[in-house]
């Protein structure tokens, strides 16, 4: 991808770029609409990103091409209003990071992307991060990980209208090659736990299509706030699964599921973090599988598509399991694999998935990457 935005930079601009920066999606291992319940999640970055070459401008506008779109993100820093396309996320980290006080200079550049769009696998954070980053080289000022995945998260909730998380952005900005996070999203701190080489990741794109904001995400944080307040605490983190039996006589039934979902997914988080610290695949594997079943039986985010490919990956020799990833509705499922079966259960999950939806999936073997960085300066 690099070479590509750059190759276009030269010919739209007739000279190379001052700077290429790159900022990957991620996939989430476990730990499933926790995050906005101030959780625990484990996702990793991996080596699908959004890149952008670009170069400084001398006055405040902001002319950004992508390959993908035929019209630009194209606006002022000094009159930041809503768009109506692919460039909302471009001019909503704008709005972010000059509503925190941070010093912004215009620039023209090229947007790429290996991110499949609408997957679950949060292009719509690497855009966030890979803008931040861009901002922050022609600006001059540092790019703090934390700070700018709180001014994403905030792009989410108040200029997207997405109530999400801050998984996402954590991961896209401070993600480690050979590595997955366990990120505690209430104290915004973070473990870099190394990934064992002889598990092989494995994303299996369902090409069914969410968006947060219509689908019924919103509803199911709503719906974890009610219960919390009912357990009388700030987020369902605070609840245990102990004094979640003890009292959830007191929610009504889709309450009681959701709650139980988050409850149950933070304790398995915690349990894959350690299993995948000593390299146990097959407790990871069981810890996986289970947290599709309370996705698909008590947060209802799965869609038939994702069942079946979950089902599909499940049954295939050398899987040590698979869940649905993402937000739901929708999108991908991850499966951990032995390395040594890639080939086979590539082959077998896609024309097993293809006879039985008719449509056909996009399958790729995920390595960690490294989170927001600069590649050329």
């Amino acid at each position: 991808m690099q070479s590509i935005i750059t190759h276009e930079f030269n010919s739209r601009f007739n000279q190379s770029p001052q700077f290429i920066v790159r900022a990957p999606g991620r996939v989430n291992l476990i730990g499933e609409h926790t995050d906005y319940n101030d959780g625990f999640v484990l996702p990793m970055a991996i080596d699908r990103a959004m890149w952008i070459a670009l170069r400084i401008r001398n006055d405040r506008q902001v002319m950004l091409h992508s390959l993908d779109f035929s019209s630009p993100a194209e606006f002022s820093l000094n009159d930041i209003n809503h768009g109506s396309h692919w460039d909302e996320y471009i001019r909503g980290m704008a709005w972010g990071l000059q509503d925190a006080n941070y010093d912004l200079n215009g620039w023209d550049g090229i947007l790429g992307s290996s991110i499949p769009i609408g997957a679950g696998l949060s292009s719509s954070a690497a855009l966030e991060m890979v803008s931040a980053m861009a901002f922050s080289v022609v600006g001059n000022w540092d790019f703090k990980p934390n700070r700018m995945a709180k001014i994403g998260q905030t792009v989410e909730n108040d200029w997207i209208g997405a109530n999400t998380g801050i998984m996402d952005q954590m991961i896209s900005a401070s993600g480690r090659a050979k590595h997955a996070m366990l990120i505690d999203c209430r104290k915004l701190l973070s473990q870099q736990i190394p990934f064992p080489s002889n598990i092989a990741v494995v994303v299996m794109d369902t090409t069914t299509r969410h968006t947060h904001t219509d689908s019924g995400y919103n509803e199911r944080r709503e719906q974890c706030e009610s219960a919390a307040r009912i357990f009388k605490v700030s987020h369902l983190r605070d609840v245990t699964m102990d004094e979640f039996k003890l009292r959830s006589s007191d929610l009504d039934e889709i309450l009681m599921r959701r709650a139980r979902h988050v409850i149950s997914e933070n304790e398995r988080v915690l349990n894959a973090a350690k299993a995948l610290f000593v390299g146990d695949a097959i407790e990871i594997g069981r810890l996986m599988n289970a947290s599709h079943t309370s996705m698909r039986d008590d947060f209802e985010i799965t869609n038939d598509e994702l069942n079946i490919m979950v089902q599909i990956a499940q049954s295939q020799p050398g899987c040590f399991g698979a869940r649905m990833t993402g937000g739901g509705f929708g999108g991908s499922a991850v499966a951990l694999i032995q390395e040594d079966v890639t080939i086979s259960f590539d082959k077998n999950v896609y024309n097993t998935y293809l006879e039985a939806t008719n449509r056909e999936p996009q399958i790729f073997i995920c390595k960690a990457s490294n989170g927001a960085e600069v590649v050329l300066k």
